[in-house]
């Protein structure tokens, strides 16, 4: 068992895990027809055949550390959306309407590892690590922090 840090500074991941090879174009397609303002990149573990890491996108810098993420977990079917300009809950729903989506690990701006199993030579990824524990119990005071800050961002009015 490892723990494998995949955190990219100022960035936003999406970890999941597909079954089918086409599943980077349409993960591209999802992302684009929502908010085609997006930086972002995608990689995908394919678990069979070639087993290459198969990887789009529409940025370079956004594509490397999708691949690079990709080489460091290596779980078969995952895949990783990095990206910026946008935030999880801005393409999230989009991304798990993809029919080869099987499942999301992770959706966060947060620091993120990865606990991933090996044995032979499958890895899987069995928990995930997001951000930090609490430090406390919300009060009124963050409670309106909280109230403005959703209304500051435009996702309640």
């Amino acid at each position: 068992m490892e723990i494998v840090d995949i955190s990219v500074k100022d960035c936003s991941i999406i970890v999941g895990q597909a079954h089918f090879i086409k599943t980077v174009e349409d993960l591209y397609e999802a992302i684009v027809n929502v908010n085609p303002n997006i930086e972002f990149g995608i990689a995908f573990c394919e678990a069979s055949g070639k087993r290459l890491i198969r990887h789009i996108g529409n940025s370079d810098e956004m594509i490397k550390h999708a691949i690079e993420i990709a080489k460091k977990v290596g779980a078969g079917h995952s895949f990783y959306i990095v990206f910026k300009n946008g935030w999880p809950i801005n393409i999230l729903n989009s991304i798990k309407q993809v029919p080869e989506v099987v499942g999301i690990y992770a959706a966060t701006s947060n620091p993120l590892k990865l606990i991933v199993l090996e044995h032979e030579d499958q890895r899987a990824i069995i928990g995930v690590l997001d951000g930090y524990k609490p430090l406390g119990v919300e009060g009124d005071q963050e409670k309106k922090e909280r109230h403005s800050l959703l209304r500051n961002l435009k996702y309640k009015w």
